[in-house]
């Protein structure tokens, strides 16, 4: 077989490191084309919920396909867009009545910043620095390298990015001087927005934080007037144990963010949704406070109609019980996993658990553990991608109590490598 031209993201490929084909998916199996079965320990990259190619998602998506395939969005309208946006206003447990369509993660988090931006220069204050919790990331978009932590994922561009005010992550026993921090900074003039991953921090190393701290943060903002961002590409959809993690801090954001699991995974397509009052800056007779932000694909009616199947799902009860039951199958496995040697700082945030491999001063994204973790995992027919020397598990909420079992087992067994 010739070397494939396709450059992967995320890839090494001078470390030739091999990239396995993959034909079909089912549950959370991955079939590759050697004869493998592979399982999904992180859920293609965070974004398959009900399990990959679900007969209810891929039945809406082939019969939307056979009906209107694609559709300029600047302007004009169709059926499974507005089902989306009414859908999302049913189901989501906060007020925040406009929906804004893009394409992914990163973009949701683009349009996040520019509404913010946006609201205060049409409303004639000159407001525009954002603020960004230390090891937070929001995507690979300039806009959302820049309100990410800076290191090995953006240096190179370094010299494009904007300034931004960074807030001290909350760890235990140094909350307050998170709060503090950010009570300085909402109190400068310029301050326009603070943008958080609620919860859990995810590429930043899956680091957790509780939910009385989101709502202090919140708190903070709102006492002065500062925008709150909430980017739930990652924790929205049930992965925290509910809904959006929002919910269990009783916060709602002026801006929240959704992609990933918004179409069961199966479609790229993301939201931004935002306050009347930010909606309302940009509402005018005048042309130039136009919202002026699109992408071709804005809205496409295929994403669309799988969104609204997803939506539906969440409607029926069996989907928050099998939500609740996976959460206390991983507490279960994480309990035992705290008690091997070589591992640490285990931690949960709803259906994700997390732990490091204790190696000392190798620690971090570029720890020379990680290609031996890969490699090992990789082996074992698992779908794990270490971030460093931190591994941590994020399946569809399909997986079954033996596939899980085997993912626990094999992170146990991993911890061998590090005496190795």
């Amino acid at each position: 077989m010739t070397q494939s031209p396709v450059w992967h993201p995320f890839t090494q490929h001078g470390l030739q490191e091999p990239i396995p084909l993959v034909e079909r998916a089912e549950g959370a199996v991955l079939y590759t084309a050697d004869g493998r079965e592979v399982i999904d320990a992180i859920s293609s990259w965070w974004v398959t919920t009900h399990g990959h190619c679900h007969p209810r998602i891929v039945s809406a998506i082939a019969e939307q396909a056979g009906k209107l395939d694609q559709l300029i969005f600047a302007g004009w309208t169709h059926e499974p867009a507005e089902k989306v946006a009414r859908g999302l206003l049913d189901l989501l447990p906060v007020s925040l009545p406009h929906v804004f369509f893009s394409d992914s993660g990163s973009t949701a988090v683009e349009v996040a910043l520019k509404m913010a931006l946006g609201y205060w220069h049409n409303i004639g204050q000159p407001r525009h620095r954002i603020l960004v919790m230390q090891h937070s990331y929001h995507g690979d978009t300039i806009g959302a390298m820049s309100v990410g932590e800076r290191g090995v994922f953006n240096q190179a561009y370094d010299k494009l990015l904007f300034d931004v005010g960074v807030i001290p992550y909350p760890y235990q026993g140094a909350e307050q001087a998170t709060y503090d921090a950010l009570e300085t900074a909402c109190r400068q003039s310029d301050t326009a927005a603070f943008i958080v991953e609620p919860l859990i921090l995810g590429a930043g190393g899956m680091l957790v934080y509780p939910p009385e701290v989101l709502r202090e943060m919140h708190a903070i903002c709102a006492r002065h007037g500062v925008l709150f961002i909430a980017d739930e590409v990652m924790t929205g959809w049930g992965r925290t144990g509910t809904l959006l993690a929002c919910e269990q801090a009783g916060v709602e954001p002026d801006i929240l963010c959704l992609a990933k699991g918004i179409t069961g995974g199966s479609m790229p397509l993301a939201v931004t949704l935002a306050s009347a009052a930010i909606f309302d800056a940009h509402y005018s007779t005048d042309r130039s406070k136009t919202f002026y932000h699109s992408s071709s694909y804005t809205a496409n009616p295929i994403a669309c109609a799988a969104a609204v199947a997803n939506i539906a799902m969440w409607h029926d009860d069996s989907v928050r019980e099998g939500l609740a039951d996976l959460c206390q199958r991983q507490s279960e496995g994480l309990a035992k996993l705290a008690q091997v040697p070589g591992i640490t700082n285990t931690r949960q945030c709803g259906t994700i658990i997390a732990l490091d491999y204790a190696v000392g001063e190798g620690s971090g994204y570029l720890s020379n553990l990680q290609p031996r973790l890969l490699a090992f995992f990789r082996e074992r027919d698992l779908l794990i991608r270490p971030l460093g020397n931190t591994v941590y598990l994020m399946p569809p909420y399909c997986i079954t109590p033996e596939q899980l079992t085997t993912l626990h087992d094999a992170l146990a067994e991993a911890a061998g490598l590090v005496a190795a």
